[in-house]
Order: C-alpha cells, then sequence, then structure tokens
C-alpha cells in the first residue's frame, strides 16, 4: 500500500515538551524516535515539517547549548530543535501554554504552524506513529487524537469504529494550533500538574469538536513502575492529582461529587491528601475557584474517580 495516498497531511507539525528534572540520556532517546517518526511522516505525506520545541520547568537547565547542538546534528529530519529554561516549576498547563505562546510568535513572525503534538519528554514514538495520528486530521471537527500508550495501555472507553473518546490525555496528543488557539490554551490558573487534558478534552467537545483515540498510533510511556508492575506515585503527584479531582468536579457543576471528596480526604492518613482538601477550601474562600460549566453533563463524565467509562481495569 502507498502509504503517502492514505495519509491525512497534518501540516508543519510543532512538538511540545515540558522538562521537569529529566535524564538527559533519557530525553535523547526519545528526540531519536521522533526523529525517525518525523523522518517517515514527511516521506509519507502525513506531515510537511516537523519541529521540537522543549520547556524547561527544572531547578537549572537540562540542556547545554552543546547538548541542543548535538541533538540538532543527529536528529535531522527534525527542522528545528528550540530550548526555553522557564527558570520556575510552571507545571504543566502553564508550562504548555507558555510554549504554545512561543507557537504563535513564530506564526506572527510569518512561520507555519499548522498542529501542536503534546508530548511526555519519556515517550518513545514508533516509526509510523505520526503518520497514524495525522490520518483522524481529515476530518475538519477532530480537535484532538491521542496515540495509544504502551505497555501500560490507558483504559478509557471508545467508539471501535469511530475513535471517539470522551477526553485524551497530553502524554501524547496531536492538536490543530486553530483548535488550541480557539480554546485559549490550558486552563493553567485551575491545574498544575493533572486535568488539564481531561478539561481541555471536554472544552472541546463543547465548542463541537471530536476527542479521537488513535490506538494505531503506538507509543511506548517510560513509566517506572513498582515490583507489582503498578505506576507508583509520589506524594507530590498524589497531592495534585487530589487538588485536580476537586478542582474539575467543581469547575464541572458536579457540588456533591466535591463534598464527598473533601468528606474524604480530610479524614485520609496522609498529610499531603488533607492539605489538597485545605488548599480548596481556601481557594473557595478567596473565591479563586473557576466559574462552572456544564451544567447539565453534556460533555463532562464522573464514573466513580474516572472522567469516562474504562473498558478495562489496570
Amino acid at each position: 500500500m502507498n502509504t503517502k495516498l492514505v495519509s491525512a497531511n497534518a501540516g508543519h507539525i510543532r512538538v511540545h515538551s515540558v522538562l521537569f528534572g529529566n535524564e538527559i540520556d533519557r530525553i535523547i532517546t526519545t528526540v531519536r524516535h521522533l526523529n525517525r517518526a518525523a523522518d517517515l511522516a514527511i516521506a509519507a505525506g502525513a506531515a510537511s515539517s516537523v519541529t521540537l520545541a522543549y520547556g524547561d520547568s527544572s531547578p537549572s537547565p537540562s540542556f547545554s547549548d552543546a547538548d541542543i547542538a548535538r541533538i540538532r546534528t543527529e536528529c535531522e529530519a527534525l527542522a528545528d530543535i528550540e530550548y526555553h529554561f522557564f527558570d520556575a516549576n510552571l507545571g504543566s498547563a502553564k508550562g504548555h501554554n507558555t510554549l504554545l505562546e512561543r507557537a504563535e510568535d513564530k506564526v506572527a513572525a510569518g512561520k507555519s504552524v499548522d498542529s501542536v503534538l503534546i508530548m511526555n519528554p519519556d515517550v518513545m514514538l514508533a516509526p509510523d506513529a505520526l503518520i497514524e495520528m495525522a490520518r483522524p486530521l481529515r476530518d475538519p471537527k477532530t480537535g484532538m487524537v491521542e496515540a495509544r500508550q504502551l505497555p501500560i495501555e490507558h483504559p478509557k472507553e471508545y467508539n471501535r469504529l469511530t475513535g471517539e473518546t470522551g477526553w485524551a490525555t497530553t502524554a501524547c496528543a496531536l492538536i490543530p494550533l486553530a483548535v488550541c488557539r480557539e480554546l485559549n490554551g490550558f486552563d493553567h490558573e485551575s491545574f498544575f500538574l493533572y486535568c488539564d487534558d481531561v478539561d481541555f478534552s471536554w472544552r472541546a467537545r463543547l465548542a463541537g469538536y471530536k476527542v479521537i483515540y488513535q490506538p494505531s498510533a503506538a507509543v511506548f510511556h517510560d513509566k517506572r513502575l513498582d515490583k507489582k508492575g503498578r505506576w507508583a506515585p509520589t506524594s507530590s503527584e498524589r497531592y495534585y492529582s487530589a487538588e485536580a479531582a476537586l478542582l474539575i468536579a467543581h469547575k464541572y457543576s458536579r457540588p456533591a461529587i466535591v463534598r464527598d471528596l473533601l468528606r474524604a480526604f480530610e479524614k485520609s492518613p496522609e498529610k499531603h491528601i488533607q492539605l489538597a482538601a485545605e488548599n480548596f477550601q481556601q481557594r473557595e474562600r478567596e473565591q479563586r475557584l473557576p466559574t462552572p460549566i456544564d451544567p447539565k453533563g453534556k460533555v463532562s463524565a464522573f464514573e466513580g474517580h474516572f472522567y469516562t467509562k474504562h473498558r478495562f481495569e489496570l
């Protein structure tokens, strides 16, 4: 089969990745995988060009000028590689918004940016991943395309015929820049580390876009697991997950869920979970909570601890 004839074209793809204390050798491995996927996507007509932009929230720079020069030399399929040291921990949502501002600067300067691949720095693309992620963009109502993560696949339910799903994780998701612009990026005022992608997906669907899960676009997500093969979150990750659960339930007009979560968190033996409840209540007193939306649950779904139906349990 001639891949070039069946591929959609995502135009110029700008890859965004936010760093925080990542090991440089692991980062370079992911860039090599991206370079191969970019090379094949351009050859197949699935992309006109691919560039990479890193935003670094680490306490000190992860890259030197020599490191960037080395990567540019090794990865010839990437039209450009940018590195922005934030000199602050901006979190996921604000970090990606900052990179989106850089993308808009490129557009204002006459450069072409058609779509943005938001990708964790520990994700390695299969050689044909960009080709497969570009396919759903044939439909102008596609607002977001999520890749399939391996070895631990996300258990979210999706329509086997259309690929439509409730929300997409930005561990690896391709989004038209025009959609990012229309939605004003991520809600970094509410979400620091988690649920920014859930919120973005739901707002995209409220705006009439489809969120697509593309299982043929495989990526390896290099998560470190415990001895039982489960993801072992840090106390910081557990805090931000609890904080995000409260904030998204509030933003999507679920006061009963907020009350239940607050009661559970206040009784938790874990101090960081208690702190998430305290900080939410402090925001409430200071009137810093987001304005509730989607009161009829048109796009938002709360299924136990999940934000959509799951087809299997991890």
